[in-house]
């Protein structure tokens, strides 16, 4: 089904329908989830603001004249608010409407979602809206709520302001507080299918496109993203030393590749590895199909469970990826312990 407003993808004309069925008694927190890099955050940023627009269309989708749509569209709106980590917020517009980068060069950008931030959403839900309108709080990925942040966010769903949407977006639910996932009404957000994917990305000049969506498990955005990027000789690297694992490839590849961010590293390794099980089990590569024959010829020299309890491993890294003590070391022992498998 093709959207008929111009700010959807074109799969998401059907999502776009059912959510309006809620429109007549909108809870006060939703929750869409769905795979990463499916384009999630235009969907529900779509809706914000045709919530706060003047004139919506007849399918309820922004008339982008009014002033509330141009307050949107300028990120200036004074009854909307996105929350997310600092690492998200590459670049503000001022009062005067020039752009300002947000991240200072001495310090990391935070991956998380903070208490403060969840504390500064008080002043204004208490603040009057602008036109007697509703008031829409935007907050994503809700995973990256740290702890603090997320008993905060728990206790103003508890006790939600009136006129206020709280719309929260989340690749990962198995990752939120139970308690929050009780306060929100969940909506699942469906990627495309893989033709419409393909098509979406060959209309954006990608080549290679298959290529690219497969290795992004079906996800579009991402992989335009990865398209457009410089990460392609640094994944080929990568793939080249996992289809001749070994101790000593291990040590050059992880000395070549130590500038890259680990977590990506350990994303393409996962994936690596879940091909392996699922060719092993179901004869299916879904992420790297360039690779068949190579990842037939590791198949052979392993077994199903080791490749699990491998996965598990990986698992058990990506957790503390984003902050290795050296990347270098830790790049060699996820590589030697991937050579391992096939002793």
């Amino acid at each position: 089904m093709t959207s008929p407003n111009s700010s959807l993808l074109p799969w998401q004309g059907e999502s776009w329908s059912q959510l309006q069925q809620l429109r007549e008694r909108l809870p006060h927190a939703l929750l869409f989830y769905g795979a990463a890099g499916t384009g999630k955050t235009a969907f529900v940023e779509a809706f914000a603001k045709s919530l706060l627009c003047e004139s919506p269309t007849s399918e309820a989708h922004a008339c982008g004249a009014c002033a509330s749509c141009n307050w949107f569209e300028q990120y200036n709106h004074p009854d909307y608010r996105r929350v997310r980590p600092e690492a998200l917020e590459d670049e503000i517009v001022d009062e005067d409407g020039e752009e300002k980068k947000t991240a200072k060069a001495s310090k990391t950008p935070s991956k998380e979602i903070k208490i403060d931030q969840i504390r500064a959403l008080a002043d204004f839900m208490n603040v009057s809206t602008h036109r007697s309108g509703l008031r829409v709080v935007m907050l994503y990925p809700a995973e990256a709520l740290n702890t603090a942040a997320a008993n905060a966010l728990l206790k103003t769903l508890e006790e939600p302001p009136p006129g206020t949407m709280f719309l929260l977006l989340s690749n990962r639910l198995d990752r939120l507080l139970p308690t929050i996932l009780s306060r929100c009404r969940k909506f699942a957000l469906s990627g495309p299918s893989h033709e419409a994917g393909l098509a979406w990305l060959k209309a954006q000049g990608v080549k290679d496109a298959d290529a690219w969506l497969a290795e992004q498990g079906g996800a579009p955005l991402a992989a335009l993203e990865a398209a457009q990027g410089d990460s392609r000789e640094v994944l080929e690297e990568l793939l080249r030393h996992l289809s001749q694992p070994g101790v000593d490839g291990a040590l050059r590849t992880a000395d070549k590749l130590q500038k890259v961010p680990v977590a990506e590293l350990v994303g393409w390794v996962q994936r690596w590895l879940y091909d392996l099980f699922s060719l092993k089990s179901a004869g299916v590569v879904r992420y790297y199909p360039r690779y068949a024959k190579e990842l037939g010829r590791l198949a052979e020299r392993t077994d199903a469970t080791a490749i699990s309890r491998a996965l598990k491993g990986m698992g058990d890294r990506r957790a503390i990826a984003d902050h290795p003590l050296s990347a270098k070391l830790f790049i060699e022992e996820m590589l030697i312990d991937y050579a391992g498998l096939f002793d």
